[in-house]
């Protein structure tokens, strides 16, 4: 067994925000049944992490990355404004007990969740080096953006990384399987839910 293997495992659930859900701001198709999904695999394996994390996308002024002329790369139309509907954690996983809560994008565009911050000011690498952990699992919104973001920083911070496709959703399949393969080939295992 690697040194990883002995070590605590994470769950990181990326962005489940109404803004990125179907009617949202930012909408990504299927969002509302891979949540539910999301839901029904933490009530069945959530034993096996020591750490339930989730992450939001959580802009006061993030500047150029919202845009009233977005090209849909690098700015966005107004989503997921702090402290607003769009924001908070979907009605579907809001009633889960997180260990840590990382907010991220306050004045800047943040794709990953190491970029953001949680409830006591600790980043991402600090909170899972606090809690022993060696392996992160995760799923959530959106497979081509914050997922890919959020599990190459995790591969490239030394953990060993699992994304299970079928508990996220992305934007477009041209660049969900880009993203797939960028993935794969940094070492991440990108399986399904059932073969994890």
């Amino acid at each position: 067994m690697t040194e990883a293997s002995l070590k605590g495992r994470a769950i990181v659930v990326v962005d489940p925000q109404p803004d990125f859900f179907e009617g949202g701001a930012l909408p990504v198709a299927g969002a509302t049944r891979t949540a539910e999904r999301i839901a029904q695999y933490l009530l069945a394996r959530s034993d096996e992490y020591s750490m339930k994390i989730v992450t939001q996308d959580w802009h006061l002024d993030p500047g150029e990355h919202w845009s009233s002329d977005p090209n849909f790369v690098t700015t966005w139309p107004v989503h997921c404004a702090a402290d607003t509907s769009g924001a908070r954690i979907h009605a579907s996983l809001a009633e889960q007990s997180w260990d840590v809560v990382i907010r991220k994008g306050l004045h800047e565009g943040a794709y990953s969740g190491f970029d953001g911050l949680s409830q006591n000011g600790s980043t991402l690498a600090e909170e899972l080096a606090a809690a022993s952990i060696g392996s992160v699992t995760v799923v959530g919104f959106a497979t081509d953006h914050c997922v890919k973001a959020t599990a190459l920083d995790a591969r490239r911070l030394g953990f060993d990384v699992t994304v299970l496709l079928d508990l996220c959703a992305g934007v477009a399949p041209e660049t969900t399987d880009a993203a797939i393969s960028e993935m794969s080939d940094a070492g991440i295992t990108t399986v399904s839910s059932e073969a994890a």
